[in-house]
């Protein structure tokens, strides 16, 4: 009995690891707020970069 249970165990796990995998694989859509706020991120980091360059170069 403990080597079904074992075996059952084992089964599921492999089962759970590729279902894991699929969903590396296919990453969810980008919610408008989520797309929103790398966008932002991105632009702040521009920005940063900017004013470091600005004082570098006083």
């Amino acid at each position: 009995m403990g080597d079904s249970e074992a075996d059952r165990l084992e089964k599921y796990l492999a089962e759970k690891a590729k279902q894991d995998q699929k969903k590396e694989q296919e990453p969810e859509p980008l919610s408008a707020y989520d797309a929103c706020v790398l966008k932002e991120s991105a632009r702040i980091h521009e920005l940063i970069t900017e004013a470091k360059k600005a004082l570098d170069s006083e």
